[in-house]
């Protein structure tokens, strides 16, 4: 199929979305396709991201596993976490799984060039080694990288690509923002026994979640130690000679072994000759796409964090999947945004899907089904935490709109929940759903009451 072109496809960036969609493309089509990446295969969430953080949760949660175990009649004695050990075991981890990708795009026929592309124009990749391939269609999904706010020294911080490669853990952090990297990486280094500040400009972390859910989370991260300030920024960084000195706009002056920028994050767009040859990008650097993820180049396509809409893994795989079967499938497939479950690995973690209470009391009228209460775990090893458990309904409608859980493993119970929202269904049929008990999830199918209008 490849005619006067050297491929069918050439994928730039060879992360989650990347992989899949050449890989896809390749052995299932049997196209022609190459792929370049700059740095490591897997990409964001394999190296730098969901997989090491989630492993690093782990890792953290042992913290008060025998305190709870001695109030279950076990004598169990804790020690020290060994940091090189763990970070030794990861890294070797993150070596396997960037196999795993390399072995899928080989055996899938996916030719690979180790180096930085860029585009030289609608139908031409320019690769760092001087050479050029040419494909009838270009694919570009490069991710993002996390950036450092514009002030002098920022420098002096690291980012959460640095998190990883730590030779030794601090004994003190301060992480600056309030999004759920900030947060998640805030629970898991105070779990693992570093002394954790944390500063948001905000009036409350986790914008853009439910307010009930975001405030519970709030609140058990300053419970478990989290030195957590709101409405604080810093003015001012500087080497000191015990640390990093910092100014903040709470009139505090402290010194920390790191600083750790959790700002946010770009899409890495730039300097690829992309509006050279025609491609919009927005304000942020993201790449313009329309619903096919389509350029206004038409050759050229763009998917996940790159394009900056919803900066999820399994989105980007899904947004491959749907570009190949518009692309080689014939079968034109609009990228589905709606309704995606979503986890925010805090301690403990918050699943949600759907409209939040605010968000849908501002398009109708809703009800308020929710519950707060103790787990039965924690409440006999007479430990603090609570669990949420809350579905926004339509009052005209009767469906489900948004779930939302602050719970342990929340992750895995928004996963099942995201089905029943996304198939539509009513409150009248989640109350026609026999409990389990007893668990925690059974709340979810028993709360025959609401709380509230809205």
């Amino acid at each position: 199929m490849a005619d006067a072109f050297d491929f069918d496809l050439f994928v730039i960036g060879g992360g989650s979305g990347g992989v899949r969609a050449a890989r896809v493309a390749a052995g299932e089509y049997g196209v022609k396709v190459g792929l370049a990446e700059d740095d490591r295969y897997g990409g964001t969430c394999v190296i730098r991201g969901c997989v090491p953080k989630k492993l690093m949760v782990f890792a953290s949660e042992y913290a008060g596993m025998p305190a709870e175990a001695a109030s279950y009649g076990w004598d169990v004695q804790g020690g020290a976490f060994d940091w090189n050990r763990f970070r030794g075991k990861l890294q070797a981890e993150l070596d396997r799984l960037e196999g795993v990708y390399r072995n899928l795009l080989a055996g899938s026929g996916v030719e690979t060039f180790d180096l930085r592309a860029t585009v030289k124009d609608a139908h031409t990749v320019a690769l760092a080694d001087g050479t050029t391939k040419t494909a009838k269609h270009i694919l570009i999904a490069t991710g993002g990288y996390p950036v450092r706010p514009d002030m002098q020294n920022a420098e002096l911080g690291i980012v959460s690509d640095d998190i990883f490669h730590l030779e030794e853990l601090p004994k003190s952090i301060l992480i600056i923002g309030g999004g759920y990297i900030a947060c998640e990486f805030a629970c898991i280094l105070n779990g693992l026994g570093v002394e954790v500040t944390q500063y948001y400009r905000g009036a409350q972390i986790l914008r853009g979640f439910d307010d009930e859910a975001r405030g519970l989370v709030s609140e058990s991260m300053s419970q478990s130690g989290v030195d957590l300030h709101l409405g604080t920024n810093i003015i001012e960084l500087s080497q000191g000679e015990n640390g990093i000195n910092v100014k903040s706009t709470n009139g505090n002056e402290r010194s920390f072994d790191q600083v750790m920028f959790a700002t946010g994050r770009d899409p890495a767009s730039r300097n690829m000759g992309l509006e050279d040859v025609g491609v919009r990008l927005g304000r942020k650097g993201q790449i313009e796409v329309n619903e096919y993820s389509q350029t206004e180049v038409p050759s050229i396509y763009a998917i996940g964090d790159v394009t900056d809409r919803v900066n999820l893994t399994p989105v980007a795989i899904r947004e491959g999947m749907a570009f190949v079967e518009t692309v080689f499938g014939g079968r034109p497939t609009p990228v589905d945004h709606d309704l995606i479950a979503s986890a925010v690995f805090t301690q403990p973690e918050m699943g949600t899907v759907g409209l939040s209470e605010e968000e849908a009391s501002e398009k109708e009228e809703v009800e308020i089904y929710a519950t707060s209460f103790k787990p039965m775990q924690t409440s006999f090893a007479e430990k603090p935490d609570r669990v949420l458990m809350k579905l926004v309904v339509s009052k005209a409608t009767r469906k489900v709109l948004g779930c939302h859980i602050v719970a342990p493993n929340a992750g895995e119970l928004i996963q099942m929940v995201g089905i029943a929202v996304k198939a539509g269904l009513t409150k009248e049929q989640f109350d026609a759903t026999c409990a389990v008990h007893p668990t925690m999830s059974e709340e979810l199918v028993t709360m025959r009451k609401s709380v509230r209008s809205a």
